[in-house]
């Protein structure tokens, strides 16, 4: 009798015959499946050549997405891709400065970017790109909080990488976020870093120093490395300012005062409004202190010049109470950030700019709010001096007020801890401003709006020449001498009107206000981009220039 198998005899022998892909018992696996051609095996992929195409594809290699393809020629290459006009020869001028050939670099499309020669030398292993985008964001970022345009900080990161041989950067800014990219190849992974703004200065001084570092950078005929560039970089951060304090506090009376006198105060005036604001810089120097934001700072900073106002008027002192008021304003108003917003919505760069135009607005409510306060005591107290109409009558002056504005514009530089050899020149541009201005206006009968507007373009213009000659950043030789025209009367009017409850000449007088504001700024903007229409720019033959960003909506 035949031995029965028992349930181990039946187990498989091993797991591969439990295999999903193994034939099932019964099944022939050389039988030719129906649809298959004899030879072909049963099991195919989705992947595999066609029977069809296997000589074709045996004859030809295996290529990339990167590969030229077989049916292109160099000499019958196709001319749909290429404009009518065809692409520019870009020749970059090393004279220039680096801010003109980055500028030119920054403007034009990725495609037709030339390959520029980096400026520092490395080893054959090349530049070490976490260390080279480190220090970029680091420059950018004191550029940046120091009130920088966005495009210059932009050109500035472009000029540190590619100094140091990097090619295929993206620099990227925003009011509170820098990114830089760097791709070093179509087939490799990008490398990007980032770094947050956190805490803004005015130091106009260090600004300075970082523009020297980047030209020392850029230039051929200096060797920095990387390690020295850092040292530069740590030595510009430790840096002390260049005024005390209490020279600080000073140029703020001094500047108080001049403004003043600019509209129409005498002696007695100008002492009473360099002591309000020279209260009002130390109370905002307390809060600061404390921690509190600068919006309670500027609030706080705006309430002793007006009550300085207010009890010169209810003393009934034969002076100007309204004049006092105004010099006070004129040392609080946000003059350099309302330029560097103006200035970035005009370059393309409406993210950074709507940040810093939405910071001047808060600030301007600040002061609004902290001198209506006082206004709105004196006025519960019966002061009646204060009269809006008698003050809109300015008296013309030409030598004090040339005098007086040479000395706002003096103390605005030391304010702004500008470098000494800068503070004359400054304060020089500042009085050619208010000659030009007054010429306008008691001259030749022009509206505030155009003198003002006129008169900022001509400091744009100097103030970008002088910058040019020094290799150096503009805002030092501009955001000072544009002190005089800052519209403090028209804002001390707005919000005398309305503590009188007249709210529609209120807000005309504000609405005023914010007109020459822009005007200072548009003016200031034109003036520096009508100093390049005079000078070659680096890089297009024919004088051809790039505009900022995007032109005629597309």
């Amino acid at each position: 009798m035949a031995e029965t198998d028992g349930p181990e005899d039946r187990k498989p022998a091993s797991d591969e015959a439990r295999s999903a892909f193994s034939a099932p018992a019964g099944v022939d696996t050389g039988a030719v499946l129906p649809g298959l051609a004899e030879g072909e095996a049963s099991t195919t992929s989705e992947f595999a050549v066609p029977a069809g195409l296997a000589a074709e594809s045996a004859a030809e290699p295996e290529g990339s997405a990167f590969t030229t393809p077989r049916t292109y020629s160099a000499r019958d290459s196709p001319t749909a891709f290429t404009p009518a006009h065809g692409f520019p020869m870009i020749k970059l001028a090393k004279e220039a400065p680096w801010q003109d050939r980055m500028r030119t670099v920054l403007r034009m499309p990725v495609s037709e970017r030339p390959a520029l020669e980096p400026a520092q030398k490395h080893d054959d292993a090349g530049p070490a790109v976490p260390r080279v985008l480190d220090l970029t964001l680091r420059i950018g970022e004191l550029l940046l909080a120091g009130g920088e345009g966005a495009e210059d900080v932009e050109a500035a990161m472009f000029a540190v990488t590619h100094a140091y041989g990097l090619e295929r950067c993206e620099p990227n800014v925003t009011f509170t976020l820098l990114s830089i990219s760097h791709q070093p190849s179509l087939v490799d992974d990008p490398v990007s870093a980032n770094r947050t703004v956190r805490r803004r200065g005015t130091d106009y001084t260090r600004l300075a120093a970082v523009y020297h570092l980047i030209d020392d950078i850029t230039s051929e005929d200096v060797d920095v490395s990387l390690e020295e560039a850092y040292r530069g970089l740590a030595s510009i951060r430790r840096n002390r300012h260049p005024y005390p304090g209490w020279a600080l506090t000073g140029a703020s009376g001094l500047l108080a005062g001049a403004a003043s006198v600019l509209v129409g105060g005498g002696p007695l005036v100008f002492i009473a409004a360099a002591i309000g604001a020279m209260l009002g810089d130390r109370l905002a120097w307390l809060l600061a202190g404390r921690g509190l934001p600068e919006f309670y700072q500027f609030a706080v900073a705006g309430m002793p010049p007006a009550a300085m106002g207010v009890a010169l008027a209810l003393a009934d002192v034969d002076v100007s109470g309204s004049a006092v008021i105004t010099g006070g304003l004129f040392a609080l108003l946000p003059g350099r950030a309302l330029v560097a917003g103006v200035q970035d919505g005009l370059t393309g760069y409406y993210i950074t700019a709507s940040a810093r135009l939405l910071e001047v607005m808060y600030f301007f409510i600040a002061i609004v709010a902290g001198v209506l306060v006082m206004l709105y005591v004196g006025l519960q107290l019966g002061t009646d001096n204060l009269d809006a109409e008698a003050g809109l009558h300015i008296v013309s002056r030409p030598v004090v007020q040339i005098i007086a504005s040479v000395m706002l514009s003096f103390a605005f530089a030391i304010l702004l801890q500008q470098d000494r050899s800068t503070v004359l020149l400054v304060a020089m541009n500042g009085g050619v401003a208010w000659v030009i201005y007054g010429a306008l206006t008691y001259g030749a009968k022009f509206s505030a709006v155009p003198a003002t507007a006129i008169a900022a373009g001509l400091v744009g213009l100097f103030g970008q020449l002088l910058s040019r000659y020094r290799y150096a950043s503009a805002l030092p030789y501009v955001t000072a001498a544009i002190g005089p025209l800052l519209p403090g009367s028209a804002t001390y009017f707005g919000m005398l009107y309305i503590a009188h409850n007249d709210i529609d000449k209120g807000m005309a007088s504000l609405s005023k206000a914010a007109a020459l504001a822009l005007a200072i700024a548009i003016g200031v903007n034109l003036g520096g981009e009508i100093s390049r229409l005079f000078m070659q720019a680096p890089g297009v033959l024919g004088g051809q220039r790039r505009a900022a960003k995007r032109t005629r909506g597309f």
